[in-house]
């Protein structure tokens, strides 16, 4: 990555697959920034491959030196050495369960302040604002003849996105339909948060509304729960909340944590298969998926840790477009947020493991097996997705469409995949 120009498309196509060098790095001063981030890069894949095989002296060894290198505050490369490389120490330490417990207990205790870090993301990145858009864009294709709709959030409890789908609703030239938003989130004041706003919007718009929370996790959610009416059109939207599901199967080795393996390298998965049959038998209209377009379900460590460098390079890169090279307290949440991810997908194993997020592709494959199919989004012209693009005047950012689904991307990373799905 370089820290002098965030556009440059180093940080996304640099290869990671460079000879590590014998010799020392040099006075650390002598380094120039792209020396630099690629000697790190270096010193990140041999520690992954000495943690991998166990052998701690060597692993040791190359955190020291990534000590030199790497910085929380320094260029976008240094920033993310310095997250993989804690990923890598805390996989470590694990080795020795009492001496992990005791360095984290006091850590674990203090807030994380997820909630506060996942506002600044949706403020300040236009990631989740061209989800948004492009999902409240085909809820309103495909509800505009309906006059009594059921939405089911399954997880982002976010009014940015169901504020602007109600306005739009409201200026329907037969007037707005019966609306009712279920919201499936785990976290009550999220639940309390979003039925106080969506309330007061449907009132101020005279909207028929009702909100319904269910404060449960995905794994716990029932057709029951959801109570589906008969004559009601009924849509499901799950942004960034489905690939917890992939993590369930992996009780059955805590180890290796890959129990039916497909030749082809993807995982069986129970708990989704029996979630995707679940949604088929209530036949929605549209199925709206958002999800990370990356392989961290992945067996091996190195595997895992090559796909975060590449995937997580870009949003660091991202990072400095919005707020600059200059630490700022929105910057350290968000990547504390991502280095949260990291440490997951490194540091963790087997049920320990949420972050266990598949490429398109993948998903596919899972909702087709389920007898759901794609469908086309609210626009397959370009012209409109590069407007969209425009409106949040940034460089860097693109969307793709690949096959069915619309690919939101920083330079040519995809970074995250939008599809729509139907019975």
């Amino acid at each position: 990555m370089s820290s002098t120009s965030p556009s440059s498309k180093l940080d996304v196509n640099l290869s990671l697959t460079l000879p590590a060098s014998s010799a020392g790095p040099g006075p650390v001063e002598a380094l120039k920034p792209e020396e630099r981030g690629i000697h790190l890069i270096q010193l990140l894949l041999t520690c992954a491959n000495h943690t991998s095989s166990g052998n701690l002296h060597h692993a040791d060894a190359c955190l020291r030196q990534i000590s030199l290198l790497a910085s929380v505050s320094g260029d976008p490369m240094q920033r993310l050495a310095a997250r993989f490389a804690y990923a890598l120490a805390t996989r470590l330490v694990k080795r020795w369960p009492g001496l992990y417990k005791a360095l984290s207990h006091i850590q674990r205790s203090k807030s994380t302040e997820g909630d506060r870090a996942c506002a600044f993301f949706s403020q300040a990145f236009p990631y989740l604002g061209f989800a948004y858009a492009i999902i409240a864009r085909t809820l309103v294709q495909a509800m505009s003849e309906e006059r009594v709709i059921h939405i089911v959030d399954l997880g982002s409890g976010d009014p940015k996105l169901w504020v602007p789908f109600m306005r739009s609703f409201a200026l329907m030239d037969h007037g707005p339909p019966y609306l009712r938003i279920t919201c499936v989130n785990s976290n009550k004041v999220v639940l309390q948060n979003l039925g106080t706003r969506l309330v007061k919007e449907a009132e101020s718009l005279g909207m028929p509304f009702q909100f319904n929370p269910l404060n449960v996790s995905l794994r716990d959610l029932t057709t029951d729960m959801l109570k589906i009416r008969s004559g009601e059109a009924l849509a499901m939207v799950s942004i960034l909340s489905l690939h917890v599901l992939l993590a369930e199967d992996d009780r059955v080795d805590a180890h290796f944590g890959f129990g039916g393996s497909k030749g082809n390298g993807m995982k069986d998965c129970k708990q989704m298969a029996e979630f995707l049959a679940m949604v088929r038998s209530m036949s929605p209209k549209v199925f709206l998926l958002v999800e990370q377009e990356a392989d961290h379900n992945l067996n091996r460590l190195v595997d895992r840790f090559v796909e975060g460098l590449h995937y997580y390079s870009a949003i660091f890169d991202s990072l400095d477009v919005n707020y600059g090279s200059v630490s700022s307290e929105e910057r350290l949440a968000a990547e504390e947020m991502f280095g949260r991810e990291i440490e997951e997908i490194v540091a963790c194993e087997g049920m320990e493991r949420e972050e266990r997020h598949e490429r398109y592709a993948r998903w596919m494959v899972r909702f087709g097996r389920a007898g759901l199919k794609p469908v086309r989004l609210w626009s397959d012209k370009m012209v409109d997705a590069k407007q969209m693009v425009e409106a949040y005047g940034r460089d860097g950012y693109k969307i793709m469409k690949d096959k069915a689904c619309m690919m939101i991307c920083w330079h040519e990373q995809p970074l995250f995949a939008v599809s729509a799905w139907t019975c």
